[in-house]
């Protein structure tokens, strides 16, 4: 479905968004947490790299690839590539972020999959993969039918819109999450890093409506056969 608004300038939006975005979680795990790292005494800087690769390479890079059909003035097989590279990177920095957090837990002796957060960032993620998996097969190598392409399209746009609001939404569960402990672990309720939290979850969330409207919006290039999402 497709609105009156052109998507150059919603995806810009969404473009400036996603570097504030990752400006501030990057401010947070560093500045205020201690950093990152794979390996560490204090395991909280294992945990740090979650929110890094799942905000910016899961949730940042999925809605790029995602406004990539809309947004880029390129030939439609370039825009497929471009798409499915995308996607792809994320599915892959996503399973990342989501292995630092088992790998925080299980160094610290806490349980795994206890709380809403992990169970739908879990069934996201693999849904996520198996969008991908499809997409591949299907709209690239070794590619359907034209028929049945045609008939998978709206499913394929359905399900990753879908998809996409999810892992948003997840993202905003876990940044109440973790505030949450670490209010209840003695941080200042209205403290700068309680804002900078709140705000990073903010703008994640604003910068999901952008995707979404980007994806409504008028290409800036007309495609030939089919519109938004012709992966």
């Amino acid at each position: 479905m497709a609105t009156t608004l052109k998507a150059l300038p919603v995806s810009i939006i969404a473009h400036v968004l996603a570097v504030a975005g990752a400006v501030l979680v990057l401010v947070w795990c560093i500045h205020f947490r201690g950093g990152l790292a794979w390996e560490a005494t204090n395991k909280s800087l294992i945990f740090n790299i979650h929110p890094v690769l799942m905000l910016i390479g899961f949730i940042i890079l999925g809605g790029e690839a995602i406004m990539s059909y809309r947004g880029l003035p390129f030939k439609k097989e370039t825009k497929k590539l471009i798409h499915l590279v995308l996607h792809g990177t994320a599915l892959i920095l996503g399973i990342i972020g989501i292995y630092t957090a088992f790998k925080f837990h299980n160094e610290s002796n806490i349980a795994n999959l206890y709380s809403l957060h992990s169970w739908i960032g879990l069934g996201v993620i693999i849904v996520y993969a198996l969008q991908w998996i499809y997409g591949f097969v299907v709209f690239f190598y070794p590619g359907g039918a034209p028929w049945f392409r045609g008939e998978s399209l709206p499913w394929h746009v359905l399900v990753g819109i879908i998809v996409f609001i999810l892992a948003v939404l997840t993202a905003a569960l876990g940044f109440l999450e973790k505030l949450t402990f670490l209010e209840n672990s003695g941080l200042a309720k209205y403290g700068s890093e309680a804002f900078l939290v709140n705000f990073t979850a903010i703008v994640t969330v604003l910068f999901g409506v952008f995707v979404i409207l980007a994806a409504m919006s008028r290409p800036i290039q007309v495609e030939d056969e089919y519109s938004y999402s012709s992966i």
